[in-house]
């Protein structure tokens, strides 16, 4: 399974799998009939996840039913919980690069005021680039924004973009692999190749690799972060149960 879970990812176009990846996962699904984990997203459970990843495949990470992974569930955890998001009404949220197990309970909990987009995905109601969003300023309630920055060549640009469509007293999530074992960022050349970004910062498709300084980059651009390891408010039960990672949520302020 993980030979094919490996293959899979790194070989099929990323439009492709969010199509169909849901589809033929359920179909694994009868062969992890269990009780021992549990996804806060879909409320299904299982004997075990699926396993999942792009250099190194971890092993209980992916729901097969809405492929929610350790960061997602951890995130919707502290949404529900930490942030009350469920509870909230009449707002304006936008969605960057949606994730497909996140995008049906958003949109069942604010309708029209939920907006996704991307540059390339066939889930994303709005096809733009990161770097120049077409909305107005101030728009937006609340942004969401995970694993996206470490891909865009100049994030600096990206993050002033947006910071400014969120609206004053606004927030949102800006989630980013960071190695926390790395004090600054490190970044590859703009004209590196897939080959050098993959040596430099063990991803092909990344452009830099975000340290300890993540935070203070977003705080370069005018938001105020909040650094939360919202993974150690719960027991080490629950950490099993939803197979989530002890992970920073980095949430964002815009006054």
């Amino acid at each position: 399974m993980k030979k094919i879970i490996k293959y899979i990812i790194n070989h099929i176009p990323r439009p492709v799998i969010q199509r169909v990846a849901h589809l033929a996962t359920r179909l694994t699904a009868i062969f992890y009939i269990g009780n021992k984990v549990e996804c806060p997203i879909c409320g299904h459970h299982y004997r075990k996840f699926l396993p999942y990843g792009y250099t190194v495949v971890r092993e209980n990470a992916l729901c097969p039913h809405c492929l929610s992974l350790e960061r997602h569930r951890l995130l919707w955890l502290f949404l529900d919980n930490y942030m009350q998001l469920t509870e909230q009404k009449e707002i304006t949220l936008l969605h960057m690069a949606p994730e497909r197990c996140l995008m049906d309970r958003l949109e069942s909990l604010f309708g029209d005021g939920y907006l996704t987009a991307d540059i390339e995905s066939p889930l994303a109601k709005l096809k733009m680039d990161i770097r120049n969003i077409p909305l107005a300023e101030n728009g937006m309630d609340i942004i969401f924004c995970n694993h996206i920055l470490e891909h865009i060549d100049d994030d600096q640009l990206a993050m002033r973009e947006l910071y400014r469509v969120m609206k004053n007293g606004g927030w949102g999530v800006l989630l980013s692999p960071v190695n926390y074992s790395l004090a600054i960022t490190r970044e590859a050349p703009a004209n590196s190749t897939a080959e050098q970004r993959y040596k430099l910062v063990g991803q092909a498709d990344h452009m830099r690799e975000y340290g300890l300084d993540y935070a203070d980059r977003l705080r370069s651009v005018g938001f105020e972060v909040e650094e939360i390891r919202y993974a150690e408010s719960l027991t080490p039960q629950q950490r099993k149960r939803y197979s989530i990672i002890n992970e920073i949520v980095y949430l964002v302020r815009k006054r």
